[in-house]
């Protein structure tokens, strides 16, 4: 490895984006074979160097880029202070400690990337890239024509104009609209916020593409590893990752444990001859491809799933670390902002 700045191999160890590497050096709380570096441009030789965040070894793990379906319901970041669901939860059978890529609200579905590669994750959420943000938006209120112009001219929130957008209408369903909405910034509650000043409150949100990349037979909750070819676009587009890597083969689609069975509702006979259950279960397909008559709305909940309990690819959980319940002693971990203590490290000091 190369001499190279400290927030740098940090951010490629997967501590976090390069950023918040920065501040966990301006802090303090960063060793380099001993000595605290405080100071930013501090160059390091990653191979060779012995480097400590709170007094834990980092060690690289190999870069991993997976893509969530978040269900609604479960909060992106990886620790809440009011202890609801996690996507860390719905990540525990990755391979690697990896962080989510931006965020997505708790009542918001859809496509989260995450990654343990900190360059990864900044050049996708840098401004400069202007990556598009798909999303199937229902809101309260039927939407004319000049209605959607505004959303796709610009919407003034606080002190400045949301940038150009790409909306197109799907259907009204009663007093409600659906429509899709296209994005290339990433403000706190944007589209939420952009009902609001426009005077059509959100009802439903959900993300079905982020730089293209979306969870199409994925069921909420579930992961896949992104793909070479996926890989290599996202560096044909946006200049990352630095390196493609093939990514390690997948059995299956990997989902976190239902922490609670679904309520049943009344059985009936299929058409089949077996007994089925009726009851309370997601979706009914995107907007665009459901019958106008459908009342479901489009949306994954928590712990939800298309058919039952027993979901096909579905993995448990195992009790102790990842790769079927061995504990991991190597890794990193945290991710933006993490605190003392968050991180997974081989040997102590």
């Amino acid at each position: 490895m190369p001499i190279v700045r400290l927030q740098k191999v940090l951010a490629r160890a997967g501590i976090a984006s390069r950023r918040a590497a920065e501040a966990l050096i301006v802090a303090g709380r960063v060793r380099v074979d001993g000595h605290v570096v405080s100071e930013l441009g501090t160059k390091v030789d990653g191979r060779r160097c012995r480097i400590e965040v709170d007094g834990k070894r980092v060690i690289a793990e190999a870069p991993t880029y997976v893509v969530l379906h978040k269900p609604r319901g479960v909060v992106s970041t990886l620790n809440d202070p009011e202890g609801r669901p996690s996507v860390r939860e719905l990540l525990a059978t990755a391979p690697a400690r990896v962080y989510s890529i931006g965020r997505l609200d708790f009542a918001t579905s859809g496509v989260l990337l995450a990654t343990n590669d900190g360059d990864f994750a900044e050049g996708l959420m840098h401004p400069r890239r202007a990556v598009p943000k798909t999303y199937v938006v229902k809101v309260h209120g039927l939407m004319k024509a000049e209605d959607l112009d505004r959303w796709r001219s610009g919407v003034i929130l606080g002190d400045a104009k949301t940038l150009p957008a790409e909306a197109k209408l799907l259907r009204h369903e009663g007093d409600k609209t659906w429509f899709e909405l296209t994005i290339t910034e990433g403000r706190n509650q944007q589209v939420r916020r952009m009902g609001e000043a426009t005077g059509f409150p959100v009802m439903r949100l959900s993300r079905i593409a982020f730089a293209r990349i979306t969870v199409d037979g994925l069921r909420p909750g579930q992961w896949r590893h992104l793909s070479a070819t996926e890989l290599a676009k996202l560096k044909e587009d946006y200049g990352v990752p630095r390196r493609v890597v093939s990514p390690p083969v997948q059995e299956s689609l990997r989902a976190a444990p239902t922490a609670r069975p679904r309520q049943a509702g009344p059985r009936r006979t299929g058409s089949s001859g077996r007994v089925e259950e009726h009851g309370p279960r997601y979706g009914g397909g995107a907007p665009a491809r459901r019958e106008p008559s459908s009342a479901r709305d489009w949306g994954g909940g928590a712990r939800r799933g298309a058919s039952g309990d027993d979901e096909v690819g579905a993995m448990p959980r195992p009790e102790v670390g990842g790769r079927g319940g061995r504990t991991r002693t190597t890794g990193t971990g945290g991710g933006v902002a993490a605190g003392p203590g968050s991180f997974r490290v081989r040997g102590g000091r």
